[in-house]
């Protein structure tokens, strides 16, 4: 296993221009469309970090605050949050930008769970991931209370086992 990495390494930024065949007929993104780009950059950032193969394990809600239209850039940020045994949670922010008026709006946010493989596919460790500053560290006390409502809802763990979910509401 590797030393430990810090979130700062995983970072990946993407950027695409929204084109006409990428909207739907009101001109806006289409979701799927943005769900795709949204896996490619966490799979980016997931890659960075384990320096392995990753496959999508799950993908947390995702919310719609504002459109992007056609002929706007967006900007998708991710970064490794939380690194487990074999799985990390990377976070995602979305950025729509009107190139004519340089307007920016916050259009998504997103959390999606990777698992390293080796080559034949089976589940391999990946390195600790340190947590430097105190947005950081909240991400990661998140992560912990995020995966467990995963487990839980995957039907992996049972929720009176869930912690520091328990911890929430004592």
């Amino acid at each position: 296993m590797q030393n430990k990495k810090t979130i700062q390494n995983t970072v990946t930024t993407m950027n695409e221009i929204v084109l006409p065949n990428d909207t739907n007929t009101l001109g806006n993104l289409m979701g799927g469309k943005l769900m795709y780009w949204m896996d490619i950059a966490a799979a980016m950032a997931a890659q960075k970090h384990c320096n392995n193969i990753v496959v999508t394990a799950s993908v947390d809600n995702i919310s719609f605050a504002k459109p992007i239209k056609v002929g706007n850039v967006l900007k998708i940020e991710s970064r490794v949050t939380m690194a487990f045994n074999t799985s990390m949670e990377v976070y995602l922010k979305v950025w729509g930008e009107d190139l004519l008026t340089g307007e920016k709006h916050l259009t998504n946010e997103a959390y999606l769970t990777f698992v390293a493989i080796d080559d034949e596919g089976k589940p391999v460790p990946v390195p600790e991931i340190l947590a430097e500053t105190d947005e950081e560290k909240e991400w990661q006390a998140g992560a912990l209370r995020r995966r467990q409502l995963r487990l839980i809802l995957g039907g992996k763990m049972k929720p009176e086992d869930a912690n520091e979910l328990r911890a929430l509401f004592n």
